[in-house]
């Protein structure tokens, strides 16, 4: 009701009538939840500010598990970082998690914790996929079982892992000859449309029988993930991942794009995620919503600064490569804010076929969005409530989070479910790849700390 009454206010009035107030980030949010809570938080936080922790966490926990035993050393862990991070492991336990989020006014985006790491020799054949695609397509029936009647946007968002589904070698295999000049007329988003729809031996010249064996298995899986999630209305955010990796995942996405989100489908089913922190993602970006914009398609995008940029410096310069990643934070910053104009602006002019997840921890690049999408309300023609949300991870921001959910915006929680042995190594690996981000999440630590001396002292 607020936010129909702002919108009609505004249509008359025009921004001139009032000008933007930005939302305030002081933890005064931190009401809603419960002191355990907070405290938990508080002690996750630092605990993950710590570097040895972070670097050294699968060694800890396999010591952890030496002294104390299974039993206690997974005890301790549910009651830290598994249960500030993850929902649970059985679906009950995940539809209380997203029950509780609810009533903070915000929304699940869950995450199935199964990945390859690239050149891993340890998970390998088709059986270790075919159990990662089970285990998608319950993701897609939990999600959409969690939304009986969706939101005002009409959005039931799930997060996809492509490296769950194929090999990271064939996809720097693909990389390698998308890269080219000349690349197989097989490696187009157009041809791959036309080999998942007819399930039909498909050949690309360029790889072996192996790999193409392989492919035809990968194009498979993909394509029975989308089917069924859009029989259910589950939007699917496809993950960035390494620069090696990036471009085939881009050409999948962009495969099951002419497949599933043209506008008779009702799109965009299928999202994919731009890494601000490279040097190529605007320009990435531009075309790519160009492209669709001329085809027809729906466009759907996840923004995000990115996790990788210790690992990405690392390997160019073994590699002698050129640097793909911004020189500092402030050239990612612009890139960010670039990205995010330009989305806004197709979000403009494409309506209901240009959907937008700004995810980010940044205060200033939250700030920003509001701003934008509150002028956007009466000069673009943007709803407050509409194509653009907020993507956060659960258990982290909270103060970020819960300010935009109590003002109405659409705000997601990334929420990782599954037992401790399928979980920990994933949010060990998801801490050391985001470990800029848990470092600098003193300003939350701070604002928690604030609240919980309020409780203690009994104030207002």
């Amino acid at each position: 009701m607020m936010l129909r009454t702002c919108r009609v206010l505004y249509s008359q009035a025009g921004p001139s009538a009032g000008g933007w107030q930005p939302l305030s980030f002081d933890g005064a949010a931190f009401h809603l939840k419960g002191t355990g809570e907070l405290t938990r938080a508080l002690l996750v936080l630092r605990l993950c500010a710590w570097p040895p922790l972070v670097t050294h966490g699968l060694v800890l926990q396999a010591w952890s598990q030496r002294l104390l035993g299974s039993r206690l050393s997974g005890a301790l862990l549910r009651a830290s970082v598994y249960g500030q991070f993850v929902a649970g492991e059985t679906a009950e336990e995940v539809r209380g998690c997203v029950q509780q989020l609810q009533t903070l006014g915000l929304r699940p985006l869950l995450a199935v914790p199964t990945e390859e790491e690239p050149d891993s020799a340890v998970k390998t054949g088709e059986a270790w996929y075919e159990g990662n695609l089970s285990a998608m397509l319950r993701c897609v029936d939990l999600s959409r079982g969690l939304l009986e009647t969706p939101g005002t946007t009409g959005n039931i968002l799930m997060q996809l892992k492509v490296t769950a589904l194929t090999s990271s070698r064939l996809c720097k295999e693909l990389t390698s000859w998308v890269r080219r000049p000349g690349a197989p007329l097989e490696l187009s988003p157009e041809r791959l449309a036309e080999a998942m729809d007819s399930g039909r031996g498909f050949q690309v010249p360029c790889l072996n029988a192996e790999q193409n064996q392989h492919l035809q298995s990968s194009l498979r899986r993909l394509q029975q993930v989308v089917q069924h999630a859009r029989a259910q209305h589950v939007r699917l955010l496809v993950d960035a991942e390494y620069t090696s990796l990036n471009p085939a995942l881009s050409l999948l996405v962009a495969a099951l794009a002419v497949r599933w989100n043209s506008p008779r489908e009702g799109g965009p089913w299928v999202w994919n995620t731009y890494q601000a922190y490279l040097k190529d993602t605007y320009e990435q970006l531009r075309r790519d919503a160009e492209a669709a914009d001329r085809s027809g398609l729906a466009f759907g995008v996840k923004l995000v600064r990115g996790a990788y940029l210790d690992k990405e410096r690392k390997v160019a310069l073994l590699q002698g490569a050129k640097d793909p990643t911004q020189p500092d934070y402030e050239a990612t910053r612009q890139s960010y804010s670039r990205c995010l104009e330009l989305m806004l602006t197709h979000v403009s002019q494409r309506g209901p076929l240009c959907h937008l997840m700004v995810a980010s921890h940044n205060e200033e690049t939250v700030c920003q969005a509001t701003k934008r999408l509150f002028y956007s309300m009466w000069e673009l023609g943007i709803p407050l409530d509409g194509p653009v949300c907020f993507g956060q991870l659960l258990g982290m921001c909270d103060h970020v989070s819960l300010a935009l959910g109590q003002a109405g915006y659409a705000v997601y929680k990334s929420i990782p479910y599954g037992s401790l042995e399928e979980v920990i190594p994933y949010l060990i690996r998801r801490a050391q790849e985001n470990r800029s981000v848990l470092q600098g999440a003193r300003r939350e630590r701070e604002l928690l700390s604030q609240e919980l001396w309020r409780r203690l002292l009994g104030g207002a």
